[in-house]
């Protein structure tokens, strides 16, 4: 499975703009700092805790083998959000990628998450991808809504999935996209030749 798609890209959104590119190994404590700056709370839904180094050395590991893709929005040198699409190769969904989107504190309600997962979006289909996951505790109303309106549903909910640093149970809401169906969409009603790569 291959990825492709061509970067960087300048991406736009209620005044503000990023450059969206590629990850790579020397984003490392860039991206350490981000994930330090993200609530605590907002973290739980991700399947790794990004905030400890060696999670992060592990997940460019597999970026560098191929495994996932990840693309960065970068700004004034500095990273204010990421998409990452894994597919889940070793197992009878290979058809289907979990998507996880971080956006920075200082940079959320500017749209800036919607670009991120469209961007996943492209990136899944250059690789064949046919369904997205996202997980979320429920709590997320901000996150949960712009995933709703990109058209993402709920699968199911998982009681007491989650366990905080203190110890505290949270559950957790799987989404679900049908991106291939999507997409056919989009190119019956002309809108992917009209958007371009």
């Amino acid at each position: 499975m291959k990825f492709e798609r061509e970067y960087p890209r300048t991406a736009e959104s209620k005044g503000w703009s990023w450059t969206l590119r590629a990850m790579e190994r020397s984003d490392r404590d860039a991206l350490l700092a981000l994930a330090h700056s993200i609530p605590e709370h907002d973290q739980l839904f991700l399947r790794r805790d990004i905030t400890r180094p060696e999670v992060v050395d592990r997940w460019i590991d597999e970026l560098e083998a191929g495994e996932l893709a990840t693309v960065l929005a970068e700004r004034d040198g500095a990273i204010d959000g990421y998409a990452t699409v894994q597919p889940d190769r070793d197992t009878w969904s290979p058809h289907v990628a979990e998507l996880r989107v971080h956006v920075a504190p200082g940079q959320r309600g500017r749209g800036l998450g919607r670009i991120l997962t469209q961007e996943a979006f492209a990136l899944a289909l250059s690789a064949g991808i046919e369904k997205i996951t996202a997980r979320m505790t429920p709590d997320q109303r901000s996150a949960l809504r712009t995933f709703e309106g990109l058209g993402f549903r709920a699968e199911g909910l998982l009681r007491d999935y989650v366990k905080d640093r203190t110890g505290q149970m949270h559950d957790l809401l799987v989404l679900s996209h049908d991106v291939a169906r999507f997409h056919a969409m989009l190119e019956a009603y002309g809108v992917v030749d009209a958007l371009g790569d």
